[in-house]
């Protein structure tokens, strides 16, 4: 876990610098946890209770329409945050699936450790106040791709926006968060 610990503190280190005793409570609060490869962290219905912070591996969160058609929102790969964030902050049942790609190790933040760590450590508010802003903005900008943008623009944003996935996931996953068919998918890049 020490790995893990240094890449957490020094993703933390982009937004605020700890003190060795800070870096400590912060640490103790953490939990570890393992998925393996197709494993849910989280299901529609569950209340989320942690944030998660991504070691090693590769998060997806997605949702099922009433068709059963799955739309990914989001993919969490190494050095990511990821949480259902309506049912982090609500504490009711969300509504988004959390799975594990392929083997995934994580460190999880639970939601009444990182209450306590904005009392404990005043200068996590700051940095959680930054994850989240950077969250909304990246949900936000992509809701106006997908509304005005063609397909291979907006794979073309997925590509700088996840550039280690781009020949890691599978198509249709992509494909998914794109809003395409994987056959579509398919047809597209071949006439790139």
């Amino acid at each position: 876990m020490d790995s893990g610990l240094n890449l957490i503190l020094n993703n933390v280190s982009k937004h605020t610098m700890l003190t060795p005793a800070e870096k400590d409570i912060f640490t103790q609060m953490l939990q570890s946890k393992k998925l393996k490869r197709k494993q849910h962290w989280v299901a529609t219905g569950d209340i989320c209770r942690h944030s998660a912070f991504v070691i090693s591996g590769c998060l997806r969160g997605y949702t099922v329409d009433a068709n059963g058609f799955e739309h990914v929102l989001s993919f969490a790969p190494t050095d990511w945050w990821m949480a259902d964030m309506y049912s982090l902050i609500t504490h009711q049942p969300g509504s988004l699936n959390i799975e594990a790609l392929e083997e995934t190790e994580m460190l999880l933040l639970p939601k009444t450790a990182q209450e306590e760590l904005y009392k404990l450590v005043p200068k996590f508010e700051h940095v959680f106040r930054i994850l989240a802003e950077k969250s909304l903005i990246a949900y936000q900008q992509r809701l106006i791709d997908n509304l005005s943008l063609p397909a291979a623009e907006r794979y073309s944003r997925f590509c700088s926006r996840y550039p280690t996935l781009i020949y890691h996931l599978p198509q249709k996953q992509i494909a998914s968060y794109i809003g395409v068919t994987p056959e579509f998918f398919s047809k597209m890049r071949k006439g790139m």
